[in-house]
């Protein structure tokens, strides 16, 4: 039996998606007439798998219909940082106390310990499913690039951006220590199998006494492959990290032309006020966008045992966007030590970034920061919006409001993609039990 969600979309080559409600900052081009909420009603033609017309609720006649009755159509959506190779690991290595240096420790043994390819292939391959199930269309995985693991989990990424190929574009980031540019040859071999695989290069960044000239490092490799930067950035809540200004300092100083992305960034909302600013002014002026992760970053910051966490784990969303930093959110870890939970559903994401960093009254503009806003991040502008002569690849709600899409799961949404709706069946977390010993 399979799941197409509650709609029965046309089998046809031309249909429309009649009445339907879209959040007027995910259509392509700008609507005369959104209410206050920022939704606008509107009838999709569909054509040949890709979006014909866009014109007012009811105004399209004579086409094959499927009346939404006013329910939400989305674009699909875009996952610009995720853990694709850690993914599922819980059962085999949970996290002992919750922490952020229990799920280092705990991913570091596993990872000596059981990431054969096989291991990584059968895992990224489940994560993949789900995240189809739910409607996202582009994500972008961090891969753990510690050597000799960048041997075996790039190749493996290879393969899956072939297999997913027309369903999921796939793009990768390598994650490692900062401390780990040190030794040179280690770096040219990294730095070559991240272009071999036309990849995003990337490290964690934190406060070590050569913080700076390990960054410049960074950046240089970057400049000379012609590779773009994705960094973890001061995943802490000590307000002494500030690694992010080391790295919008370096960007201005050396004038990269590449695209970079701060993730995290969390030490940035405990800093005082001033130091705050002084460090978004460097980021927007460094062409740097900022990605956040609420629901591990929730999960992980301020965690001390028997104790109330006093604070949310996230960085300064409102304040980045208001200095014109392009941010996003995303899913991160999925069931591993750094985040015991998740299932790659950017929806999920959306309405728990809306509860943890209060992306409400109004919600409306927010909308961008599953879709719209991840994709131009990472360089495909054409995804994660709905417009004339764009792939019909949409998610349909049969919410119409900001509350009934936020209130619940939105379990029985339809995913279409290139036009057909696809099957939603969720695989079952019973096909790990071998790789992972359980029993």
């Amino acid at each position: 039996m399979t799941d197409r969600g509650f709609a029965t979309v046309p089998d046809l080559p031309r249909y429309v998606l009649a009445n339907a409600t879209v959040p007027g900052v995910l259509l392509a081009d700008p609507w005369s007439e959104p209410d206050t909420e920022g939704l606008c009603r509107v009838d999709i033609v569909v054509d040949e798998g890709r979006i014909e017309t866009i014109a007012p609720a009811g105004s399209v006649t004579g086409v094959a219909r499927l009346d939404l009755d006013a329910g939400m159509v989305w674009p699909a959506f875009v996952d610009m940082h995720t853990h694709l190779d850690k993914g599922h690991i819980w059962p085999r290595r949970p996290n002992p106390d919750g922490t952020f240096m229990g799920a280092l420790d705990a991913v570091t043994a596993d990872r000596a310990a059981n990431w054969s390819a096989a291991d990584v292939r059968r895992r990224m391959d489940f994560a993949l499913r789900s995240a189809f199930a739910h409607g996202t269309a582009l994500i972008r995985t961090h891969l753990d690039s510690s050597a000799p693991q960048h041997k075996i989990s790039w190749p493996v990424f290879a393969e899956m951006r072939e297999t997913w190929s027309g369903r999921i574009e796939l793009q990768a980031v390598s994650i490692l220590s900062i401390e780990e540019y040190r030794d040179a040859a280690y770096a040219d071999d990294l730095v070559a199998t991240v272009a071999a695989h036309r990849g995003v290069l990337g490290a964690v960044t934190y406060m070590v006494p050569d913080l700076e000239p390990l960054v410049e490092t960074v950046f240089r490799r970057a400049a000379d492959a012609g590779l773009d930067l994705d960094f973890h950035v001061d995943e802490t809540g000590d307000p002494g990290a500030h690694s992010l200004r080391v790295i919008a300092d370096t960007a201005i100083r050396l004038g990269f032309s590449g695209r970079i992305v701060a993730g995290h960034c969390c030490s940035l909302a405990v800093q005082p006020p001033a130091e705050a600013e002084a460090t978004m002014e460097r980021v927007a002026e460094a062409g740097i966008a900022v990605v956040s992760l609420p629901m591990c970053n929730m999960y992980l910051q301020d965690r001390q045992a028997g104790r109330t966490p006093r604070w949310r784990g996230v960085t300064l969303i409102h304040e980045l966007m208001a200095s014109d930093v392009p941010v996003a959110v995303a899913s991160d870890n999925t069931r591993d030590p750094f985040y015991a939970y998740g299932d790659l559903d950017m929806l999920e994401v959306f309405r728990e970034a809306v509860r943890i960093i209060q992306l409400d009254h109004p919600v409306s503009s927010w909308a961008s920061l599953v879709a719209r806003a991840p994709a131009a991040i990472v360089g495909r502008p054409d995804v994660g919006v709905i417009g004339e002569g764009r792939a019909a690849d949409l998610v349909l709600f049969r919410a119409r409001t900001w509350t009934e899409l936020l209130a619940r799961p939105q379990s029985d949404r339809t995913v279409v993609r290139n036009g057909t709706a696809i099957d939603r069946t969720l695989p079952d977390y019973r096909e790990l039990d071998e790789g992972l010993g359980v029993a």
